[in-house]
C-alpha cells in the first residue's frame, strides 16, 4: 500500500514533539503498512534486588506450588504478583 503521506515537522524539543502527536494521527504522516520490528539483542529486562521476609510456613507452601508447576519459586512469586497487579 502506497499511500502519500505529509511530511513530518521538525521540532525543536520532545515536549513540542509530544504535543502534535497528542493532537495528530500518525497514520497521516507515517505509513505503518511498512514498519518493522526493531531488533534490540542488547536490551535487557531492568530488574531490582529486594529482600522480602516471609513466613517460613508461606514460603514452604510457596516452594510446593512452584515445584508442582516446574517453576522457580522466585519467578512463581512474579507472575503472582504481576496477575494481582493487574486484576485491580
Amino acid at each position: 500500500m502506497n499511500k502519500q503521506t505529509k511530511a513530518v515537522p521538525k521540532f525543536t524539543d520532545e515536549t513540542q514533539e509530544r504535543a502534535f502527536w497528542e493532537t495528530h494521527d500518525s497514520t497521516e504522516y507515517l505509513d505503518w503498512s511498512k514498519a518493522k520490528k526493531p531488533a534490540l539483542p542488547k536490551l535487557k529486562a531492568m530488574t531490582k534486588t529486594i529482600s522480602l521476609r516471609l513466613p517460613q510456613h508461606l514460603l514452604d507452601s510457596i516452594k510446593i506450588a512452584a515445584n508442582a508447576r516446574d517453576v522457580p519459586y522466585q519467578s512463581l512469586i512474579k507472575v503472582w504478583l504481576q496477575e494481582k497487579l493487574h486484576s485491580h
